[in-house]
């Protein structure tokens, strides 16, 4: 059985004349350029680690198939805004599962994006315990934390937002959460 034991967070941008080769760059600029990356669903695995991209980066090999949690955004309409985010809802109580939410998005702030994908993480942590919340409504300001089936849950998120390039050129914008096995 295959269950992610670390998971490091990672963003990047990247510019070219061509769609695919602007993505590529955005890669590289991420530091996971080398790896066959699969998108999978949002779940974070229970007993997994956040760990920094260099500790991550060791543990993986060039060429290796890497799962993630990918959100990208591209445009080449000169001057245009936007976001990628991956936001994480984690249970403060250690053992359970949470939550990772992509979202991408045009004309929003880095901090728009990424509130609203901490939100949409909280919501659906909250959908697959069979409940259904306001994230607004379920925060608790003062703890700094959200509440879903009596439980306290903490949230972040991982956002990269840039201006696409003046001169018409494919811009490419990502966030990922990489699971390390």
């Amino acid at each position: 059985m295959y269950v992610p034991r670390y998971i490091f967070f990672t963003k990047g941008t990247g510019v070219s004349k061509e769609k695919l080769s602007s993505f590529e760059n955005a890669l590289c600029d991420a530091r996971i350029s080398q790896f066959n990356l699969v998108k999978v669903s949002s779940i974070y695995p229970p007993k997994s680690e956040i760990i920094d991209i260099d500790k991550g980066l060791k543990i993986l090999q060039p060429g290796q198939v890497v799962h993630c949690v990918l959100s990208r955004a591209e445009s080449q309409e000169p001057g245009r805004r936007m976001v990628a985010s991956v936001g994480l809802a984690l249970p403060v109580e250690k053992g359970n599962y949470g939550f990772l939410s992509e979202h991408c998005g045009f004309g929003q702030s880095e901090e728009e994006a990424g509130k609203y994908s901490e939100r949409l993480a909280v919501s659906m942590l909250a959908h697959t315990a069979g409940e259904e919340i306001c994230p607004d409504e379920s925060y608790d300001c003062d703890e700094d934390l959200y509440e879903v089936n009596g439980k306290k849950v903490e949230s972040s998120n991982f956002t990269m937002a840039t201006t696409c390039d003046e001169n018409g050129l494919w811009t490419t914008v990502i966030s990922a959460a990489i699971l390390v096995p």
